[in-house]
C-alpha cells in the first residue's frame, strides 16, 4: 500500500492532468474530429504542458532556484507557476479556439485561472497542493462533458473520484501536504472549471 501511495503521486503528476483531459475528451466526443487534428492537438498539449515545463524545471534547478521536482518550499513555486501560466495562455490562443473547440478552450481557461489563483496563493506564501488542484480540474471538466454531451460515464466519473481520494492521501501518506492544504487544492482545482460550465455546458 505504501508503494502504491508513493507511485500515484508520480502517475497522476499535475503536469499530466491537463493531457489526460485533452486525450479523455477526444476519446468520448461524439463530435467528429479530424484524426490528423486531433494527434496534432495532442502532441501540442503534451509538449507545451508536460516535455517544456520539464525541460524548464532542469534549467531551473541548474540555476539553483529550485531544488526537487516536489516543490516543498512555497518560494520554488512562483516560477514554475509563472512559466505553466504563460504556457497555458499560448494554448488558448494558438490551439484552441471557442468557436471550434469550446469545450477544450473552456477547460484550459479554467486551468489558468486555476494557475492564476495558485500562483496568487504563493505570492502570500500559501502552500496548496497541486496534485490535488490538477485531479480535481479534470474531474470536473469531465463530468460537464458528460453533462454537455448527455452521456453515461458514471463509471469513469467513479474512478475519478477514488482517483481524487488516492491522491489525497498519497499527499497525505508522504507528508507533502495538510488536510487544509487538500482541500484548497481540491476548490481551487474544481471551482474555476464548475464555474465555467454557464459557458459550455
Amino acid at each position: 500500500m505504501n508503494q502504491i501511495l508513493r507511485i500515484s503521486g508520480y502517475i497522476f503528476h499535475p503536469l499530466l492532468m491537463p493531457l489526460l483531459g485533452v486525450v479523455c475528451y477526444y476519446a468520448i466526443t461524439p463530435r467528429f474530429v479530424e484524426p490528423q487534428r486531433m494527434l496534432a492537438n495532442v502532441y501540442a498539449i503534451a509538449t507545451l504542458t508536460s516535455f517544456t515545463p520539464i525541460i524548464t524545471f532542469l534549467l531551473l534547478k541548474n540555476i539553483g532556484v529550485v531544488s526537487s521536482i516536489h516543490l516543498y518550499e512555497v518560494r520554488e513555486r512562483k516560477y514554475p507557476l509563472m512559466i505553466q501560466v504563460l504556457l497555458v495562455l499560448l494554448i488558448i490562443k494558438l490551439i484552441f479556439k471557442p468557436y471550434e473547440d469550446i469545450e477544450l478552450y473552456y477547460f484550459f481557461v479554467g486551468i489558468l485561472a486555476t494557475s492564476l489563483t495558485a500562483l496568487f496563493l504563493v505570492l502570500f506564501k500559501f502552500k496548496m497542493s497541486l496534485h490535488q488542484m490538477a485531479i480535481a480540474g479534470v474531474t470536473i471538466f469531465l463530468i460537464g462533458v458528460s453533462i454537455h454531451f448527455n452521456i453515461n460515464m458514471l463509471a469513469s466519473i467513479s474512478i475519478l473520484c477514488i482517483t481524487n481520494g488516492l491522491v489525497a492521501s498519497s499527499r497525505l501518506h508522504t507528508k507533502s501536504h495538510t488536510l487544509l492544504e487538500l482541500c484548497f487544492g481540491f476548490l481551487i482545482g474544481a471551482l474555476p472549471q464548475f464555474l465555467l460550465f454557464g459557458f459550455w455546458v
